[in-house]
């Protein structure tokens, strides 16, 4: 290990790890919490597969979220100079609170859950049935910056089916929110999973990363690839197939 590096253990057990003051929250000891904070972005963390969310995170209707979220932009604009008399920039700490609430966080909503319907496989189809270049929008969890890209989904029936735009409505549903690309992609396998009752589900997400391009290393042209494989996908002449499908007119 490089001398600035630190382990993932020693990050979530070590002299890094966060510790509980006596209002249940936590604070770093014994660090640099700059630099520390800086290499668990770098780093790419996701702590576990459900997004860390607070107990009382829907006590707040979306009226008073976008409120509070208006004056703190608001405040967060006012600290950088701009002014916000001008007509261009007087609306835009509601417009972004509207944007987090609404759309782009809308994810961390259960309410917005599709309820996906099921339908038996009545015309027996027995292989896997591939979704291509479904188009996601999220947000990186460290940098609150655009991650975008495609997702190729599959899965073999175990005798039912979903219609295809639920798919979309699933990829959606958990890109709407703060997110790590590896959690993200679980979040979709596993659900898959779940809604059609079996393990027979593939999930491989390509993304670009708005950290990495306008940030940091500044790099342009790389991307991001995941990939979950349950079931009879852990196979590898099955994991072939679809990776060759899921490349065919690219």
């Amino acid at each position: 290990m490089k001398p600035n590096e630190i382990s993932l253990n020693t990050l979530l057990n070590g002299k890094h790890a966060p510790a509980a003051n006596g209002n249940g929250t936590h604070a770093h000891k014994e660090c640099n919490c700059e630099e520390h904070h800086q290499q668990i972005g770098d780093m790419h963390l996701a702590t576990s597969l459900e997004t860390p969310m607070r107990p009382d995170a829907f006590d707040r209707s979306e009226d008073e979220k976008i409120s509070l979220i208006s004056a703190h932009f608001r405040e967060i604009m006012q600290i950088l100079g701009l002014d916000l008399t001008d007509d261009s920039l007087s609306g835009t700490p509601n417009r972004v609170a509207k944007m987090y609430v609404k759309e782009i966080f809308s994810g961390l909503n259960p309410g917005n859950k599709p309820e996906a319907k099921m339908f038996d496989n009545k015309f027996g189809y027995n292989e896997m049935l591939i979704e291509k270049n479904v188009s996601f929008f999220s947000c990186c969890e460290h940098h609150f910056v655009p991650i975008f890209g495609h997702a190729h989904i599959a899965y073999i029936s175990s005798g039912k089916v979903i219609g295809l735009s639920k798919i979309n409505r699933i990829v959606k549903y958990f890109s709407r929110r703060p997110q790590v690309q590896e959690r993200l992609t679980n979040q979709i396998g596993a659900e898959l999973q779940r809604i059609l009752q079996t393990e027979n589900v593939a999930v491989l997400m390509d993304a670009a990363h708005m950290c990495v391009m306008s940030r940091g290393v500044e790099d342009t042209s790389s991307t991001t690839i995941t990939a979950f494989y349950g079931g009879k996908f852990q196979q590898e002449a099955t994991k072939k197939e679809f990776l060759d499908c899921i490349r065919l007119g690219k």
